[in-house]
């Protein structure tokens, strides 16, 4: 089966092929994660869990995307973001309040609210990227939009593998810094 038609088997509630798109995807998703910020292991792992939860969650109100990858490495760039924009304690137990909140369906007001706080994120991210040199924008849109590997990214740019990785690295880097470093010294106040 195919990744289009595996996802097909796992909004029809089949577990096998659930656990097979976990399976292709989580290598990926954590090296993602892992390079999105700079905290535990366990705090990219929880939000990998938690991005897969909430898709058996609601499998079946899921279209099939297009690129699966992207889609999955998006989700989680998402729940990154809502994690340390919350400042949740990444290790406390869920007492059973918490365990209803957690799979309620949100109310309008909150869809609202949700819409605003991703629209105000992404706008955020889009002026941080407007601020890298060009050459590092290109690449960051060739590798996350476009899901071309480094060596295609390469030939686009005309530079070889390793010149289109550091570009990437490099990119990735001071946006990891610029998102990150203003939370930890808020969050070092307060």
């Amino acid at each position: 089966m195919n990744e289009q038609q595996l996802w097909v088997a796992f909004q029809s509630g089949d577990e096998e092929a659930y656990t097979q798109l976990y399976q292709l995807h989580i290598r990926a998703m954590y090296r993602y994660g892992m390079s999105l910020v700079a905290a535990s292991e366990a705090f990219v792992l929880d939000c990998v869990h938690d991005v897969f939860t909430e898709l058996w969650a609601k499998r079946t109100r899921l279209t099939v995307p297009d690129n699966i990858r992207y889609y999955l490495l998006k989700a989680l760039r998402n729940r990154i973001l809502h994690q340390l924009e919350r400042k949740e304690r990444y290790n406390k137990s869920l007492d059973e309040t918490d365990f209803d909140v957690l799979w309620a369906e949100p109310d309008e007001l909150e869809l609202l609210e949700e819409l605003e706080a991703a629209s105000t994120r992404q706008q955020r991210i889009q002026r941080l990227i407007a601020q890298l040199p060009p050459r590092q924008q290109e690449a960051l849109k060739l590798r996350f939009v476009e899901n071309m590997n480094y060596n295609q990214i390469g030939e686009v740019l005309a530079v070889n593998q390793q010149s289109a990785k550091n570009l990437v690295f490099r990119a990735v880097e001071k946006l990891r810094d610029w998102i990150i470093l203003p939370f930890l010294t808020f969050s070092i106040f307060f």
